[in-house]
Formats: C-alpha cells, sequence, structure tokens
C-alpha cells in the first residue's frame, strides 16, 4: 500500500488549557457583574482626574520636547504618554482625547517622522487634549471637539501621508 493509499488518521491533541484551568468555567454571577458595575461607577468620577494627570504627563514630555526636540528619548517619550492616552481617553470616558492622542502618535510615531514634524503641530495636540478635558469636551459630538480633531487629523495627513 502507497503512502497515499492508507487511510487518513485525525489526531486531536489533548486540551491542556482545560485541565490548567479546571475545567469548564462556570456561569457568570449575575450579582457580581452587578457589584462590578457598581464599583465601577463608584470609580467613574475620578476618570477625569486621572485623565489629567495622564495629561500632566504629556505637558511635562511636551516641555521637554520644546527644549531638546523630538529626535531621540525626549520624542520618543511624548510618543509613549501620546500612546496611552489613546487607549485611557475612552476608557475614561473621552474619546476624543482618545482621537487627537492617536493622531498625535500617528504624527511622532517613528524617528523618521519625528524629524520632519513641525513642534507646534505636536504642541497643539497637547494643548487639546488639554482644552478638551478643562472643557468636558468628551465626544466628537461637539462641534468644536470635531472641527479640532479634524483640522488636527488633516494636518497629521498632509505631513505623515494616510494611515496605513
Amino acid at each position: 500500500m502507497s503512502s497515499r493509499e492508507k487511510p487518513i488518521e485525525i489526531i486531536t491533541p489533548p486540551n491542556m488549557l482545560r485541565v490548567k484551568v479546571g475545567g469548564r468555567l462556570p456561569a457568570a454571577d449575575p450579582e457580581a457583574i452587578a457589584r462590578a458595575e457598581k464599583a465601577l461607577d463608584q470609580l467613574s468620577g475620578e476618570f477625569g482626574n486621572w485623565l489629567g494627570q495622564e495629561v500632566d504627563k504629556l505637558e511635562a514630555a511636551l516641555k521637554d520636547v520644546k527644549t531638546h526636540g523630538l529626535a531621540g528619548d525626549h520624542g520618543d517619550a511624548l510618543f509613549t504618554v501620546a500612546h496611552d492616552l489613546r487607549g485611557l481617553g475612552s476608557t475614561y470616558e473621552f474619546p476624543l482625547v482618545t482621537r487627537i492622542a492617536a493622531s498625535l502618535a500617528r504624527l511622532i510615531e517613528t524617528p523618521e517622522k519625528r524629524s520632519t514634524v513641525p513642534t507646534p503641530l505636536a504642541e497643539a495636540h497637547v494643548h487639546t487634549i488639554r482644552a478638551a478635558l478643562i472643557q468636558n469636551i468628551r465626544t466628537d459630538q461637539d462641534p468644536v471637539g470635531r472641527q479640532l480633531a479634524e483640522e488636527l487629523e488633516t494636518r497629521v495627513v498632509a505631513l505623515v501621508g494616510e494611515p496605513t
């Protein structure tokens, strides 16, 4: 019998993850979910303060960039904080901050881009994020917030091209 004529054997590997986890997971406890949602609601009052602390970090990184330029570690630090804010904005119920931070991160994401970016454009992003926080502009449903975000994104596209 040639190798092509042998019957096919299907081997199902053991599910080691199930063994490690301890079998099937129990159904979600509705009371536990309700407690978690209540705790999150209680914490949501702090979201603005926590976001403010992150924006303080962004402004500190911008101050370093204004002194030392976008090249090197200072530009990388600004990118890191912008990247973090991109994720935290929506978590802290400020999706507009996420949008603007994403635009800034895209603008300065590589050393090559940072070498050509005018610092005032990065500065405009940072000031817009602070203004959104101060004015409590959370979404792009606000016409001023939307217009600012669109203008910044347009300038980023003009400099670094469309997102890939």
